[in-house]
């Protein structure tokens, strides 16, 4: 096995299940259910970076669905995450401080067992 198809093989693996978003998926509760199993991930695993260079604080994160469309196999979603990146203050007297921040994510869910993989991060930016 060759280098570059372990690669490929590495980046085709689940990053983590929603299995019960498949589940709820066509009902009126799949936003709330998605809403929640992406808040229960670990920290660190929705890729999520702050613009100023600080940390992230995972219990300012807030999930809203975007957009879904489904085929047999898959479920594609679009979700808006909002979160607070704590920066560092600029020398030894400064507080750090919190920027709103917001990014857009692309997931695929797999059907068949929840499998998620995320194919895309798209615009990252400061909310006022």
């Amino acid at each position: 096995m060759s280098v570059e198809r372990r690669s490929r093989d590495a980046r085709s693996r689940p990053a983590f299940n929603l299995v019960d978003s498949v589940g709820a998926f066509g009902t009126p509760t799949f936003a709330e259910v998605l809403r929640r199993e992406l808040l229960a991930l670990p920290d660190g695993v929705l890729p999520i970076e702050g613009e100023q260079g600080g940390l992230v604080d995972p219990a300012s994160l807030g999930v809203t669905l975007l957009s879904s469309r489904a085929d047999a196999e898959r479920i594609e979603i679009a979700v808006g995450v909002f979160y607070t990146e704590i920066v560092g203050g600029c020398s030894c007297g400064d507080e750090p401080f919190g920027v709103n921040g917001y990014t857009e994510l692309r997931l695929r869910i797999e059907r068949a067992d929840g499998g998620a993989l995320i194919l895309l991060r798209g615009i990252e930016r400061c909310v006022d």
